[in-house]
């Protein structure tokens, strides 16, 4: 089947919403790829800010917005993982100490600084050098903004990468749970584990019952029926990578050959391929989160896309 298409015009401005006292959600439409949201807490001692962006347009437009609320310097920049939509826009961050898993200050520094890639319709990245996490943790760590607390939580296995966190509000019932949820935009585990993305949001993030959920893609969402797409999502990547197994076709031609069914308006559909091929490495026996060719299944998903570069707006 065809990859999904959507209509290529300039996405809506980002919108910044006081999602609790002092609790800041930045959402940039249309939440697909390179077009991430950050957030950020304003307290006593300054600022916290949750992830940068892609490119330095953007990540400008998000330290002003935070300018517009507080004129409290930025103090730390928690990471949620170490993708580039997420992380590359650090540097423009120069008072924060920028925090993060240790796997996702490893990770950043092996992919390197923005840069055009083969894959998708480059953006203009800007002037971003490389600035990756300088205080790193395993397991978690606890932030204090006066007497509120936030939670950064390691979510114990690979999910989407391998060093997804979350940053837990507990007393204001708020999370930022980075790429774990593309609300209303397809799922992307191909430097992660498909059946670990099963486990964390069924033991780590749906237990937490969250009143307001700000994912990294898409609109902030205050129930979990974006939680239960997901795993609905993640459960239909297993049935059709079982099935392309047993039948001894590649993960691409699986892909090709799937209806994706209610899925198939998600934006950025080329994702089941890469998604496929994580899922094939592990039911062949590869460690969730093991190496796997990440540029052969890039290269597969533009295949998909009609041959077409990935469509970037960001």
């Amino acid at each position: 089947m065809s990859a999904h298409t959507y209509d290529i015009t300039t996405p809506a401005p980002p919108t910044l919403d006081e999602v609790s006292d002092g609790i800041w959600a930045y959402v940039q439409p249309d939440g697909t790829w390179w077009i991430n949201n950050t957030g950020f807490a304003v307290g006593p001692q300054g600022v916290v800010a949750v992830d940068s962006c892609a490119t330095e347009r953007r990540t400008r437009a998000f330290a002003a917005a935070i300018a517009s609320v507080s004129p409290a310097p930025v103090r730390t920049l928690v990471n949620t993982h170490h993708h580039g939509d997420h992380t590359w826009g650090n540097a423009l961050f120069a008072t924060a100490t920028i925090v993060a898993h240790e796997r996702a200050r490893a990770e950043m520094i092996a992919f390197g600084p923005p840069r055009d890639l083969p894959f998708w319709d480059n953006p203009e990245w800007g002037s971003l050098p490389l600035d990756p996490p300088f205080l790193t943790f395993t397991d978690r760590i606890a932030l204090h903004l006066g007497d509120l607390r936030a939670e950064v939580l390691h979510v114990g296995q690979p999910a989407h990468t391998t060093n997804d966190s979350l940053v837990w509000f507990p007393e204001r019932s708020t999370l930022f749970c980075g790429d774990l949820v593309f609300n209303g935009g397809t799922p992307f585990l191909l430097m992660g584990s498909v059946a670990g993305a099963i486990e964390v949001l069924e033991t780590v993030v749906a237990p937490l019952a969250a009143g307001t959920t700000v994912p990294g893609h898409g609109p902030v969402f205050h129930d979990r029926a974006p939680l239960d797409a997901s795993l609905d999502y993640l459960r239909f990547v297993l049935d059709v990578a079982e099935r392309g197994r047993a039948a001894g076709v590649t993960p691409l031609q699986a892909a090709q050959d799937t209806d994706l069914g209610r899925f198939a308006d998600w934006p950025d559909a080329e994702r089941i391929v890469g998604n496929l091929h994580r899922a094939y490495a592990e039911l062949a026996g590869a460690e969730r989160g093991a190496p796997i060719d990440v540029i052969a299944a890039l290269g597969d998903m533009v295949t998909y896309n009609g041959g077409r570069p990935l469509t970037c707006r960001a």
